[in-house]
């Protein structure tokens, strides 16, 4: 099969476009043969600096497409099945070897496309917010980064549980393209103080709930727009900044700062993430929620979709397609 691949961690010039072995069925898994694959936050950070298990290394943690072969032991499963699956490693190819518990049927009308942008996106968001978050009916939220896969997520599942939203960006027109998905106030980060602006929203208040996929100093900027007694899901180091943020300020408010790692919760509560899941998938497939795809590249040209994903442009998810 083919796959893009790196020998070494660095930049996206890493990747190269290579033949390698087919994957090997599994008992109680399958292969799917990949037609989409939604590239995540984590996977750049992976190509940047993560382990290197063994050269080539064949990154990624979310792709969708249709099975080709059945494992002994599976039910539910069958060839021809369109899927979306969610792995350690492994998406940028055109087969992956899955386990069965990490692969979800499709349900009718949810295209490929759409499918390969939703498992880790809407449910670390449905974490950040509910499980973790504690969100309740008329509380405010805001969403750091909210033009990301994870932030437009947010924003859906917030609005639809009753909240206000708030969300930063770095431009005006993603943030005018985030009404469309629920976003009531709209912040540039680029253009205006963060901290002023919500405090100016909310009256001096302050949001009952911030998602940070950020981190850094930004995570200083969050601390700072928090209600009395409010709360932190931080999800990640989207920004890249190495620097410590100075968390103190959360005493002086007695506020939480939960981390969320979707992952560890696949791996240690299945039961109660792959129905999350299937949820998710279904109220996508409804209309309820939408997916928001920004560009697709070839699987070919994967060095060019991180690229474009770290120049901060692109508005929902980048796919690749093999």
């Amino acid at each position: 099969m083919k796959a893009a691949v790196y020998d070494r961690t660095g930049g996206p010039e890493v990747f190269r476009y290579d033949e390698v072995p087919d994957p090997e069925l599994q008992p109680g898994g399958v292969i799917v043969e990949v037609q989409a694959v939604g590239v995540q936050g984590g996977d750049l950070l992976h190509r940047q600096r993560g382990e290197v298990p063994s050269a080539p290394h064949i990154v990624g943690y979310q792709a969708a497409g249709v099975v080709r072969e059945v494992g002994d032991g599976v039910e539910g499963l069958e060839v021809g099945q369109p899927v979306v699956a969610t792995m350690p490693a492994g998406s940028h190819a055109e087969l992956a070897s899955l386990p069965a518990g990490a692969v979800w049927p499709l349900p009718a009308g949810l295209s490929v496309w759409d499918a390969a942008a939703v498992p880790i996106e809407f449910a670390t968001a449905h974490d950040c917010l509910f499980e973790f978050g504690h969100l309740r009916d008329a509380q405010t939220v805001l969403v750091q980064a909210g033009a990301g896969g994870l932030g437009v997520a947010a924003i859906q599942l917030a609005k639809a549980a009753g909240a206000t939203v708030v969300a930063t960006a770095s431009s005006d027109e993603r943030l005018a393209r985030l009404g469309d998905f629920g976003l009531d106030h709209p912040v540039n980060y680029a253009t205006a103080d963060v901290v002023e602006a919500v405090m100016n929203v909310t009256d001096g208040r302050g949001v009952d709930l911030v998602v940070d996929p950020v981190g850094g100093r930004v995570l200083e900027t969050s601390i700072a727009c928090l209600a009395y007694r409010g709360r932190i899901s931080w999800v990640g180091r989207a920004g890249r900044d190495a620097n410590v943020p100075d968390v103190w300020p959360l005493a002086v408010k007695n506020a939480t700062l939960t981390g969320v790692f979707l992952g560890a919760e696949m791996m240690l509560m299945p039961e109660r993430v792959r129905p999350l899941v299937a949820q998710l998938l279904e109220r996508v497939a409804s209309g309820e929620l939408r997916v928001a795809i920004d560009r697709t590249f070839p699987l070919a040209e994967a060095a060019d979709a991180h690229r474009y994903i770290e120049s901060r442009q692109a508005f929902g998810r980048v796919l690749l397609i093999p």
